[in-house]
């Protein structure tokens, strides 16, 4: 069951994404704005991509064939095109018209095919990967962003509270871009211990309500961004007078007040501007060229192929995701860390809150970055932990020892009574000593007593060096 709110909220994420589809959408084809609104059902950010991608589909079906993309579908359908044909026609106006990687190459091809195989055109996979040739893929090495590249991302981002808290949130959390560009005023629970940030699911991948711990670090950043958000500031303004001057115009007199914005805990806290619903994609949009900016200005804006300006950045804000899944997994959360960044299967999804609360705890210091007097109080909680177990690990020592030493103790007393018996056996009349002489010739085997004692039972000789060696095989 759905409450009314969540009901809303679903219905007004979904006005935001059909304005945004329909505000961009200058496709002029029927079937393809069709394929759209179809796709847009299950996820409005998909069809805000295919719908970019057709574009460029249409735009060539107008600029190779010389006509309209629906008319053309239609004679696709009565076979006078080869669709195979067509794809290929399509590889060579990209190549010869777009600088974009293989990627983005492989993935506009393989939209209109779903394009085409939507509209009932038959398109068998052996054939296309036959006749349809396109760049391979390359796979471009990711190097791994360190706790160090952090730091100077962030030191570089101090000029702009708005992004260097929007960054520490994402190298924090290690959830999606988006994901936290839709958090709201009334989804961060600054009571909570640790503090917690609910993620909605209208935005995440799983479409999966999830919430994330957020550190002590982060928790003074937010404060500290809302306090300069919702600020008292002043506001100058002119105001018309209703008495004219003499050359017939109205005289303006300037009006100074001072406001402090309205707190609306459904309001996006990354939303600079107040207005009904502001999108977290356009937001993103705005933050991700500021954050490129920032990436040249200290020096860290490398793009995977060198000369290519079109081509993707080495760090983005993607980079940050990974490392928290990297970090926490090498401290041995494998299974932790798969539920910390919303990845479905993760066996946390199903423990309590207070686990998964006590397990952040241990990994809080390595998401920690800028707080150094928190490092280094943490740090030297760590080092009287160590201690203790150093003086404990030593105690445990110093009392092994004393059991070894009362064992010993009690070997030699035992082997002295030993020889005290055995002496006393053999100086009884009747008994006599019985010697090995198959095996070793001269050593004493044991003792035969009387036949009236034991019925000619014999005894074995029981020496202290027996004793010793018995007690060495038990250690």
């Amino acid at each position: 069951m759905f409450s009314r709110t969540q009901i809303t909220t679903t219905a007004e994420t979904n006005n935001n994404n059909n304005k945004r589809i329909s505000k961009h959408n200058n496709i002029r084809s029927e079937l393809i704005q069709k394929y759209i609104k179809s796709v847009s059902i299950r996820n409005e950010n998909t069809a805000i991509q295919y719908q970019s991608r057709l574009l460029v589909f249409e735009k060539f079906i107008e600029e190779t064939y010389r006509i309209e993309t629906d008319i053309f579908i239609q004679k696709l359908k009565k076979g006078e095109f080869d669709p195979y044909d067509i794809l290929n026609d399509f590889c060579i106006f990209l190549q010869n018209n777009y600088q974009i990687g293989s990627i983005t190459f492989r993935d506009k091809i393989t939209t209109v095919k779903t394009f085409l195989e939507y509209n009932d055109i038959e398109i068998s996979p052996r054939k296309f990967k036959v006749k349809v040739r396109f760049p391979k893929t390359v796979l471009r090495h990711k190097e791994a962003i360190d706790k160090e590249d952090i730091i100077k991302i962030l030191n570089g981002c101090s000029f702009d509270l708005r992004l260097k808290t929007y960054v520490m949130l994402l190298v924090s959390t290690g959830a999606r871009a988006t994901e936290v560009l839709s958090t709201r005023l009334k989804d961060i629970d600054f009571e909570s211990n640790p503090a917690k940030l609910r993620i909605r699911g209208e935005f995440t991948k799983t479409k999966v309500d999830r919430f994330v711990f957020l550190s002590n670090e982060v928790v003074q950043q937010v404060k500290l961004w809302l306090d300069f958000k919702y600020r008292t500031r002043r506001i100058c303004y002119y105001k018309d007078k209703d008495k004219e001057d003499t050359e017939g115009g109205k005289k303006k007199k300037t009006i100074t007040e001072y406001r402090t914005p309205e707190k609306n805990s459904n309001e996006l806290i990354f939303s600079l501007y107040q207005v009904d619903k502001p999108s977290p994609e356009v937001l993103y949009d705005n933050l991700v060229a500021v954050f490129a900016k920032t990436l040249d200005r200290i020096g860290m804006g490398s793009r995977e192929d060198d000369g290519n300006e079109n081509s993707r950045r080495k760090i983005t804000l993607h980079s940050f995701r990974r490392f928290v899944k990297t970090t926490i997994s090498d401290l041995g959360y494998s299974d932790y860390s798969e539920w910390f960044i919303g990845h479905s299967g993760s066996t946390y999804w199903r423990k309590k809150d207070n686990e998964k609360a006590e397990i952040f705890k241990k990994i809080e210091p390595y998401l920690t970055f800028l707080n150094i007097p928190q490092l280094e109080r943490q740090g030297a909680d760590l080092q009287t932990k160590i201690e203790e177990l150093q003086d404990i690990n030593q105690l445990l020592r110093y009392k092994q020892n004393e059991k070894e030493e009362q064992i010993k103790k009690l070997e030699e007393s035992v082997a002295f009574l030993a020889d005290k018996f055995n002496a006393f056996l053999a100086s009884q009349p009747g008994n006599r000593l019985v010697y090995d002489d198959d095996k070793q010739p001269g050593i004493v085997k044991g003792i035969a007593l009387k036949p009236e004692i034991n019925h000619k039972a014999i005894g074995k000789v029981i020496s202290s060096s027996s004793i010793s060696s018995n007690s060495n095989k038990k250690k």
